[in-house]
């Protein structure tokens, strides 16, 4: 049977599915957010936070992208990294999206106003891209059911047409095998299955989309030289992707270098094996109870949703599992801290 990977960094009281709308936090990153807290509050000059902790997380993730780490922002929300993306935008520019795609991959594109916003079926996304496409923008799984783009057709067509991307990996990266030089930009919470606080997300930028990009909410962190660019105008960007950084959460930072050190460790590779097998074993005691999942589509997926099944969450939190419940699907994904004796446990609840 399969065993969690994470080892003593784990210890759910229950049986915890949920990772999709919120991963665990590793017992390391809890020790770094508290030692963090203890030097703040103690007035220590460690209690202000590092920007070498900060900067060693921007590395991490890059390693995990696939990038050189000049060309990953930090931040605090995907919906700002978005909204950077979609201020860049010309008047009438044309952004293809999934249907039923998260709202943060959509609405600072909508909101505009003299945007032309497109939606199609997921797996017609790639079809679909046509001349004067500016903008692919969609999530590599999809929240609500944990789908899982056909990733290469959509680039090979993006390509064709001219068109830049936007990859939302925030319920993908720390488990799917991310490629973000693939990318115009990629864009990523850092609380899901990366296992960093709330607070910490990362934005990628190709070196040729980023000539094009204009850091409308430069700070003194942007600054090519951040302590000489604390007073009046910066004068001189960051010429990496840090020009887009938003000032970081010192909390959520020092939390985020200590969970992506663990992803590290294990290897992405790893953990997709472990959740996908996971996943598979979940549909096939599904199917044996006659229940149908949504087919995770272009490849295989740690999260699994089933409809019409949405309202049994409320029967599995009472029996100690936890699970989501989106769209009317009931929806559990898996994660190195899972087990087959979670994914047992749900399927006896279920089956009652």
């Amino acid at each position: 049977m399969a065993t969690p990977l994470g080892g003593a960094e784990f210890a759910p009281a229950q049986t915890y599915l949920n990772t999709s709308a919120c991963g665990l936090l590793p017992r390391r990153t809890v020790d770094a957010v508290t030692a963090l807290a203890e030097e703040n509050a103690a007035g220590r000059p460690d209690g202000a936070g590092s920007f070498e902790v900060v900067a060693t997380a921007r590395e991490r993730f890059a390693r995990l992208a696939g990038v050189h780490p000049d060309r990953v922002a930090l931040g605090g929300s995907v919906t700002v990294h978005v909204a950077l993306i979609a201020a860049s935008l010309p008047p009438g520019a044309e952004v293809l999206f999934a249907q039923g795609d998260f709202s943060s991959v959509i609405t600072p594109f909508t909101v505009r106003g003299d945007l032309k916003a497109r939606f199609v079926p997921l797996e017609e996304l790639a079809g679909a891209v046509r001349p004067g496409t500016a903008l692919v923008a969609f999530s590599a799984a999809q929240s609500a059911d944990g789908r899982v783009a056909d990733l290469a057709a959509v680039r090979e067509a993006a390509a064709a047409h001219g068109a830049r991307t936007l990859l939302d990996a925030s319920q993908s990266a720390g488990w799917l095998p991310l490629d973000a030089g693939a990318y115009d930009y990629t864009v990523a919470g850092g609380y899901k299955y990366l296992l960093c606080p709330r607070g910490a997300s990362f934005l990628t930028v190709s070196e040729e989309a980023q000539e094009s990009l204009v850091p409308v909410h430069a700070g003194w962190v942007a600054g090519e030289d951040l302590w000489t660019s604390t007073y009046g105008p910066v004068e001189r960007l960051a010429t990496s992707a840090r020009r887009y950084d938003e000032p970081q959460s010192f909390f959520a930072y020092h939390g985020a270098e200590r969970s992506l050190a663990l992803l590290e460790e294990i290897g992405i590779e790893a953990i997709h094996a472990h959740g996908t097998a996971l996943a598979a074993r979940f549909r096939a005691g599904l199917a044996d109870l006659g229940h149908e999942p949504v087919d995770p589509g272009a490849a295989a997926s740690v999260i699994v949703a089933v409809p019409g099944l949405g309202g049994r969450q409320a029967d599995l939190a009472r029996a100690g599992v936890l699970a989501g419940a989106r769209a009317g699907n009931l929806r559990v994904g898996f994660h190195l801290y899972n087990s087959a004796a979670d994914v047992d446990r749900a399927l006896d609840v279920l089956s009652s």
